[in-house]
Formats: structure tokens, sequence, C-alpha cells
């Protein structure tokens, strides 16, 4: 029987967490904690492609651009080279530790880590209206003032009362490169790490060239397709709580724990899920669904041990009682 294929999106905030610095040292041992439960998927035999975000560090990168052209003259990169920036510098951080983890594990299995393009439509709404959170949390103060001075855009940060954070436009993902490659790299045994922080976004002309985009598209989003079109069984999403919660922070708030694709899209246009944060990751996993996967997870990385928790979408509801047996049997 042919091994499941999964995806596993690791959130930006997996790797540099926002009360931290972000030196490197924080970000390899961040990088080495999460990684450290994608070995129960390794050992139960899952052919794996990993991405992963990059909201914290490409704002860092996009900052260190903006010093380093005032400060010394440096001509600042556009914003599609910073993202492939820190696809470069998050890949390698993953792959050694993927490395290391596994090593510790006694697991030999190679790892490739490759720069990811995306094509998005240059004419997206998104370029109109920028929504994607990148970069440190700043005060209302500090936001206008850098509003003003090098205009950026600001709105508040949903993790932070009275935090803003830069937001910049995060255009719809509409095909990835190489899926071809990933596909039979993964089914030959090796894990891939592709379309990190959604991928560096680029369109197509009608002469069929390639050209740069400023924009960083949303990694789930970019990791659902890319799930699709490899024709993955499986859909992780990693995040901050173990589960979807109905009625978040509320007296009323309660566990989703199984939903179906019709009952995930009701709770979607009712505005359960919250703009930028969970409502993308809903969306990308009734995505994969609807095109062929059997079935979305979102979980901390921490229960990846036991594959009964987290919330699953699945086409139908998938049956309680078989994931309570496993679950005691893993117990």
């Amino acid at each position: 029987m042919e091994k499941k294929l999964a995806v596993v999106a690791l959130g930006g905030n997996a790797l540099l967490r926002g009360n931290q610095k972000g030196t490197f040292e924080e970000q390899v041992q961040n990088t080495l904690d999460t990684l450290e439960n994608l070995v129960y998927l390794i050992k139960d035999g899952y052919d794996l492609v990993i991405g992963h975000g990059n909201g914290p560090q490409v704002g860092n990168i996009l900052m260190r651009n903006d010093a380093g052209s005032e400060m010394y003259g440096i001509p600042a990169m556009p914003l599609d080279v910073c993202v492939a920036d820190s696809q470069g510098g998050i890949g390698y951080m993953l792959e050694r530790s993927l490395r290391n983890m596994m090593h510790k594990h006694g697991i030999e299995k190679e790892v490739i880590t490759m720069v990811t393009q995306v094509i998005v439509d240059k004419d997206d709404p998104a370029f109109q209206n920028p929504t994607k959170r990148v970069g440190k949390i700043y005060s209302q103060e500090e936001a206008e003032k850098l509003s003003k001075s090098k205009g950026w855009v600001f709105k508040t940060s949903p993790k932070q009362e009275g935090g803003w954070r830069r937001v910049v436009a995060s255009p719809e993902p509409k095909s990835i490169f190489n899926t071809h490659a990933v596909k039979e790299l993964a089914r030959l045994g090796k894990i891939v790490i592709a379309a990190g922080g959604g991928g560096v976004p680029v369109y197509q002309s009608e002469d069929g060239y390639i050209h740069s985009v400023e924009a960083v598209i949303d990694k789930d989003f970019a990791l659902s397709q890319l799930a699709t079109q490899i024709g993955a069984d499986e859909f992780y999403i990693l995040t901050d709580v173990p589960y979807i919660f109905l009625d978040f922070g509320k007296p009323e708030q309660r566990v989703a724990e199984f939903l179906n694709v019709a009952d995930a899209r009701r709770y979607l246009a009712q505005g359960q899920f919250g703009e930028g944060s969970m409502s993308p990751k809903i969306e990308a996993c009734i995505r994969f669904v609807e095109n062929g996967g059997q079935k979305s997870v979102v979980t901390e990385a921490t229960k990846l041990e036991d594959r009964s928790f987290g919330s699953r979408i699945t086409q139908e509801y998938e049956e309680p009682e078989m994931a309570l047996t496993h679950r005691r049997k893993n117990s």
C-alpha cells in the first residue's frame, strides 16, 4: 500500500516567537522544538512536504533593508527578493534542524530545500487592499510615525490589544512551479521543504515571461494549493492552538473538533474566525478538501504524537468513535 503524502504548514511564529528578539540562536532552538514533533509522522511512514510562514522574518528583512538604505546608501531590494531571502534562510534552518533531529532518532532521510516561485494575478484586488501582517508589533504612536515617514500601511494586531503591524498585499496563489519535482522527490522518500513564506510571488505575461511582484502570499493558501497540485492525502496546519474554536474568547467558547466542509463554510460566513489569523487557515483547509484531499487538520505541533488530536475538516463528518479509539490505543 502506498504511503500517505502529507503537507505540513509551520507558522512563522513557530520559528520566531512574539516575545523574542529574533536572534539566530532563538530561531534555531524554536525550529528544533517544533520539528521534534514531526518525528511521529516520519516514524508512521508518511511522505512529507513541509512549508513555513515568514511574517516576522520578512518584516525584519524589510527593516534591515530600510536601515541599510538610509544609513549607508545600500539599494533596497524589492519585497519579492526579501521573500526569497527568507525562504533561503528559514529553509536552511529547517533543513539543518531536521537532519539533526532525525540523527538523534536514528532516522536516515534526505532533506531538500527548494526556493519556490508562485504565480499570482498582477491585477488581483489584494494589491489595492493590503492585509498580510509582516514584521514586529508596534504601538499606535510608532505605527503613525512610520506611516508618515515611510508610507507603510498598518492594521491592529489580533494577538496583542493596542498593537499594530505593517500590512502588505497578499494576492491569491494561482499555480506553483516545480510541483512535479516536489511530488516525485517526496514519493521517493525525501523530505521536501517548499513554498516557504507562501512562495516568491511572480506573474506570467501573455508572452510567457515571468515577472516579479511585490507581495507576500498567505502561506496557508499557498501550501493548500501545493498540497492539491501534488495530490497530497492530508494537509496539516500547525499553529498556537490545539483546536479550532467557535465563539473564541467568549464565555460560550467551544471546541469544533470535527467539521465537514459545509459547516466549516457556514461558520466562516458567520465570521466565527478572526480575519488574518484563523480565517485564512480554515479557508485553506476547506479548499484542500474540496479539491480532493482526504482531510485537513489544524492543531499544535505538540499534539502530533496522537493523530486523533486537533480539529479535522473532511468532506463528510469523520466518525468521532474512530478517533477516540485511536486516542485510547495511543494513550
